[in-house]
């Protein structure tokens, strides 16, 4: 064994207890780094405390504006799944690196010059190029020829619609409808309004994924399965990826 190759450096820590020497287990960066928030904490009212909240603030703001961000349902036109009072969780990256909304997806909107003034819930039920009949012979939504089963979410007792209509989709659009149709003021009742009744995609906050409050109601909101089997468009294109602005609550 070539013992000339072993370092003769030892570790300072393992120096003998007798030495008298205190080891110097922190290193110059954590010396820096902790004496850079000291020093912060010393200009500030309330020191460490006071920092670590506004840092939490801080996080709390930026998290809001860009990720994700609660809304409050004021009224009942998305029952049975979503009610009165309920908080959802939007994601407001959900379609920043995809192509767009797609049908089934409940998005929270901005109404203004649509709708109304205000933040609006529902849910997507044709998107760009898409033609969206009610009815047919059953009763049911019918989405580029093929009926809808909207059972598993669509309110105890109401039809699809009251309302008959035949459109078709511009691209970059998006045709809402709630989910309490009974209940809800929606692209149908937009018809003859400016736009259409339509939603510009680039009007869409984000995707409500997940209601929040109250704890015994707190649920992960899913696509229907009765969208999956609706065929594209020959030729269509799909909504281009939204942009994002700041609401404080969704109305129905």
């Amino acid at each position: 064994m070539d013992t000339e190759a072993q370092t003769t450096e030892r570790d300072r820590s393992s120096r003998p207890s007798g030495s008298g020497e205190i080891p110097d287990t922190q290193g110059p960066e954590e010396r820096s780094r902790f004496a850079l928030v000291s020093r912060v904490a010393e200009y500030v009212p309330g020191g460490r405390i006071t920092l670590t909240t506004l840092v939490c603030l801080v996080f709390l703001l930026l998290l809001n504006t860009f990720v994700l961000q609660p809304f409050q349902i004021p009224s009942g036109s998305m029952e049975r799944g979503l009610r009165i009072g309920d908080r959802v969780l939007v994601n407001k990256l959900a379609y920043r690196f995809d192509a767009g909304p797609r049908r089934g997806d409940v998005v929270v909107f901005d109404g203004s010059g649509y709708f109304g003034d205000a933040d609006y819930i529902k849910r997507v039920v044709g998107v760009g190029r898409d033609h969206v009949v009610c009815c047919d012979k059953d009763g049911r939504l019918r989405v580029n020829g093929r009926s809808v089963d909207e059972s598993t979410f669509l309110y105890p007792g109401d039809s699809a619609s009251t309302v008959p209509f035949d459109v078709v989709v511009p691209d970059g659009a998006l045709f809402v409808l709630g989910d309490h149709r009974s209940a809800s003021s929606d692209s149908r009742d937009h018809l003859g309004s400016p736009g259409g009744g339509m939603v510009p995609v680039r009007k869409v906050i984000g995707r409500a994924d997940w209601i929040v409050w109250p704890v015994g109601h707190l649920t992960r909101l899913h696509r229907p399965d009765g969208y999956a089997r609706v065929p594209a468009v020959p030729g269509g294109t799909a909504p281009a990826a939204v942009g994002s602005d700041p609401a404080d609550g969704a109305h129905g």
